[in-house]
């Protein structure tokens, strides 16, 4: 299954839900901190959507305790009118509604301004196939008329990634969201699946800061954790070296990783997004890094 679609071709910035016990005020100060640091930085009005991830109960080994979350389109709600021209980007969990919930839900979503909805599953407790509720991989045919740009999730570096990704696609995935990346191997995905899969799907390259607080509570190495994985183990030592780095060393080597990926799969006949990450809450520092990286490619400057 195939259908042609329109590219976002944007830049995003993902703002994760604050927990329900911070209030209707933090979720507004939240955006209103995102457009001042995009004027502070020289980004202003260049990021077009926000991706919100549809929060679930993960992990009891998670080292930020999960508190509960405001629901995706209730924060939405609050920080659209302090965000003019953006629009809304987001991970909808499948596996816990039935096909009737779920098409509401994408429904309201859609309404609401959500150009993307990215489907996922279960979480890392959990088997796939586990929970009463529809498939991701089945959510991306079923709500073909109601969703146009219906995500995946891409990890490079996850064993039989190839064929997963490449079957998202024949189910109608018109884009996928990559993992956080903390190494090129997205390069040597891309290139390996630009020759053995006839699909095109646009690319949500997913790029993430690492504040020194990371060498203390660990958030971003349980994020990309995947045990027994050598490529995973090296992206997760990076992570550790550049945490406690200074400021000007750490944006250069974030810099460095962002030409490498950039240079290695710009002309492999992807359409190109831009995906932007700060686990810990948005800071100058991060969009200190975000501003160099723009400055060097952007999907809303390319030729």
């Amino acid at each position: 299954m195939w259908s042609w679609f329109v590219p976002l071709n944007t830049i995003a910035l993902e703002l994760v839900p604050p927990n329900v016990e911070r209030g209707a005020q933090y979720a507004v100060d939240e955006a209103r901190k995102v457009l001042a640091l995009s004027a502070e930085v020289g980004i202003e009005g260049r990021i077009r959507h926000v991706m919100i991830p549809g929060m679930i109960d993960e992990d009891d080994d998670r080292p930020v305790e999960m508190k509960p979350k405001m629901d995706v389109l209730d924060f939405w709600s609050l920080i659209q009118p302090e965000l003019p021209g953006v629009r809304g980007l987001c991970t909808q969990v499948t596996s816990f509604l039935d096909r009737e919930a779920l098409g509401k839900r994408l429904i309201d979503l859609s309404a609401a301004g959500f150009e993307g909805i990215a489907f996922v599953g279960v979480p890392r407790t959990m088997k796939d196939g586990e929970g009463e509720g529809v498939a991701p991989t089945d959510a991306l045919s079923i709500y073909e008329q109601v969703v146009p740009n219906r995500g995946a999730i891409l990890i490079p570096t996850r064993e039989g990634e190839q064929g997963r990704f490449n079957f998202k696609c024949e189910q109608g995935a018109t884009y996928g969201m990559t993992q956080l990346l903390y190494s090129d191997a997205i390069v040597g995905f891309l290139t390996e699946f630009a020759k053995t899969s006839e699909h095109r799907p646009e690319i949500l390259l997913s790029f993430g800061f690492v504040p020194k607080i990371e060498t203390k509570v660990g958030l971003v190495n349980w994020l990309i954790q995947d045990p027994g994985n050598p490529a995973v183990a090296a992206e997760q030592e990076f992570v550790s070296r550049i945490a406690g780095l200074e400021p000007a060393e750490k944006r250069r080597q974030m810099l460095d990783l962002y030409k490498r990926v950039i240079d290695g799969v710009a002309d492999l006949g992807f359409p190109l997004s831009i995906h932007f990450e700060a686990a810990y809450g948005v800071s100058k520092p991060a969009f200190d890094t975000f501003a160099e990286m723009l400055e060097y490619w952007a999907p809303d400057r390319a030729s």
